[in-house]
């Protein structure tokens, strides 16, 4: 993955902040790296002001932290900060999992499942992008369909915090989401079994709170 290319000219802001935060998440500007604006503008073919810009939104985000005329760098992966991420990035998914259910049509449901056998192909071969992109986009589905943009500008902001952690998770072997807990999430979202789909959905976020307790 080389999350630091250049960028169109379009939405400078935005690109530089979603270019930064996934090469922090990818581990590609590794925890404790000191990061600079005019170096990060020229790897992205922008001038510095976007990506200060992207600097202020990632601090105010956890994944940098800055003391002013000293140093700008990449935060350390901590566990209270992914466990309680996790806890606000579970609850909302709950919320728009109640939300969602009675309005998922068939092929909102046929997605979730072509996104499941990606997840899980994509864990069989060891392929992380891949696995924690597919798991992104089918609990998207339920975002989406929630209508809650509230909750999906929360969940968009504090995932990458949990993330990191996943990754590194993944490149130790380990896997830290179950394509079996997807499965019952699907079959529960197709029976239109709203309490169910919430119920798995808390069984998915507590095991992400787990992983950050065992760090």
């Amino acid at each position: 993955m080389n999350a630091l290319r250049p960028v169109p000219r379009t939405l400078l802001r935005d690109r530089a902040y979603e270019a930064i935060r996934d090469a922090i998440v990818a581990g590609e500007i590794e925890p404790g790296a000191v990061v600079r604006d005019a170096e990060l503008a020229e790897r992205l073919g922008l001038s510095r002001a976007p990506v200060r810009e992207a600097f202020s939104r990632l601090v105010d985000d956890g994944l940098l932290e800055s003391k002013p005329q000293s140093y700008t760098r990449v935060t350390p992966v901590v566990a209270a900060d992914v466990r309680d991420a996790a806890a606000v990035v579970g609850a909302l998914h709950e919320l728009v999992t109640r939300i969602a259910v009675p309005l998922l049509r068939d092929k909102d449901v046929d997605v979730m499942r072509a996104a499941n056998d990606r997840f899980a192909a994509a864990v069989r071969a060891g392929d992380v992008d891949a696995a924690l992109r597919a798991d992104d986009e089918l609990h998207d589905v339920l975002v989406r369909v929630s209508g809650n943009r509230a909750a999906a500008a929360t969940v968009a902001r504090y995932t990458p915090l949990i993330r990191r952690l996943e990754r590194r998770r993944f490149g130790e072997g380990g896997n830290c989401r179950s394509a079996g807990l997807h499965e019952r999430l699907i079959e529960a979202c197709a029976e239109g079994d709203t309490d169910g789909a919430v119920r798995v959905t808390a069984d998915i976020w507590h095991t992400l709170a787990d992983l950050a307790d065992a760090d």
